[in-house]
This record gives C-alpha cells, structure tokens and sequence, in this order.
C-alpha cells in the first residue's frame, strides 16, 4: 500500500527545499482547501472562494457568524500545529485539549477544550462512542498507543489510525471532526508529508470507511482511504518540481 507514497516521498525529499515563493503558494493552495473542506464535511456552507475571503478578513453576506468563525479558527488551529511541530512538541492530552479549544473559540467557549459529560451519538454511525465516564480513561490509552505500538507503524498509516481513533472516543460534544482531521496531519507533517485532504463529495466514504473501522476493529479501509490522498497531496508538490513520478 506504501509503496508508491514512499517512492513519492523519496523524490520530493530530494528536491527540498523548494522554491521558497513555489512553497509558499503550494502551502497557501493545500491550507485553504484543507480549511475548506475540513469545514464542509461539518455542513459549513461557505464556499472555497469565501472561505479564502474569509480568511483574508472580509464579511460574507447571508452567511452565519458560526460559518465564519469555524473558518477563522481553522486556520488558527493550523498555525498552531505548524509552531507545535516547529518546536518538535509531542502529541499529549494537553496539546489536543488546546487545539480543540481554538476549533470552538468564540463558538462554544463552555465545551471548548473540556472532555465531554454527556453521552453523544455520531449521526448516521453504527458505532456509538463510550459513555463521558470513560473518556478520560481511552484518551490516556490512545496517547499510551500512539507512543507504543503506533511507532512500529507506517506514518501514513499511523496518522489515519489516529485520526480513527480519536473519533471512536469522541471525546468532545463538538469539533471531534476537525479536530481528529488536525491530527492526522499534525503526524504527518511532523514526517515530512503534505497535509492530507479529505473532500467533501468523498464524505460518504470517508464516514464509511471510518464507522467500519470503529464497529470492526479493522483499520485498513480507512487507512487506505488516507493513504490515497496522501499520494494525492504529494503528487500536488511533485509537479511544481522536476520529478513527475
């Protein structure tokens, strides 16, 4: 499954860096679509276009302030990752509590960064999270995997885990999307990858693909599901550079 990515990875590590204004408008491209997309999976309506004027500062007529502000701390949350990364930050409780409070900054200040106290449900999933209880408990555990048995891992593969489990905890009332899709590219990143993308008209596979992993413990359709657009991101930096394939 790995293969192609590592031959990818391989050839754009030989071609680092990049052109420092070729990087620039690379990353500014895949942010904003990561933003976006992230944000449409959810049901926030604002478009690709005012999503991006949103992020440069302006108001968007007919469009709630929740739309706007879940763009804004999306980006927020990204700048977050990026410095967390930078300073070689390990993955903790604490840290994912952080990223989540800036995910719900200003819209539900109450909840934001708290593990929940109440039972939630994901709408259209068979699986069912655990009881608020034991959130505590499985997100210690998720850390204790991840600096465990996930390192044997490949770090796509790792990173799509994560993402996977993080969402079986679910441990907030709200942002567990976003949030869970924050690291996944966090671990990826910090290998050296580009940040993955998960399309919206790819949202009822990526649902499936998840809630089968949760109900069977089997993580390789979700897995390749990310893998897929991992090579996707890569393929994007490879071809502002000589090697195609």
């Amino acid at each position: 499954m790995f293969s192609s990515i590592d031959h990818k990875k391989s050839l754009l590590d030989q071609q680092r860096p990049l052109p420092k204004y070729t990087l620039r408008s690379l990353q500014e491209k895949i942010l904003l679509e990561w933003t976006y997309h992230s944000n449409a999976i959810e049901g926030n309506t604002l478009t690709l276009n005012e999503t991006k004027v949103v992020l440069e500062g302006i108001t968007v007529g007919g469009k709630t302030m929740r739309e706007h502000l879940e763009a804004i701390n999306h980006q927020h949350a990204i700048s977050y990752l990026e410095d967390w990364i930078e300073k070689g930050s390990e993955l903790s409780e604490w840290q994912i509590r952080n990223l989540h409070r800036l995910v719900l900054k200003g819209i539900d200040d109450e909840y934001a960064g708290v593990y929940r106290n109440q039972q939630v449900f994901i709408s259209g999933a068979e699986h069912v999270p655990p009881p608020a209880f034991r959130v505590e408990e499985e997100m210690k555990q998720l850390i204790a995997w991840y600096n465990s048995e996930a390192t044997e891992l490949h770090p796509v593969e790792r990173a799509a885990i994560l993402h996977a489990k993080f969402v079986g905890v679910h441990p907030f009332v709200d942002g567990n999307g976003r949030t869970s899709r924050l690291l996944m590219n966090f671990e990826l990143m910090k290998n050296g990858y580009p940040p993955v993308v998960i399309k919206v008209e790819n949202r009822l596979a990526y649902y499936e693909a998840l809630d089968a992993s949760h109900t069977t413990n089997d993580y390789s359709r979700f897995t390749e599901l990310v893998a897929k657009e991992a090579e996707s991101s890569l393929d994007l930096y490879l071809s502002v550079s000589d090697f195609k394939k």
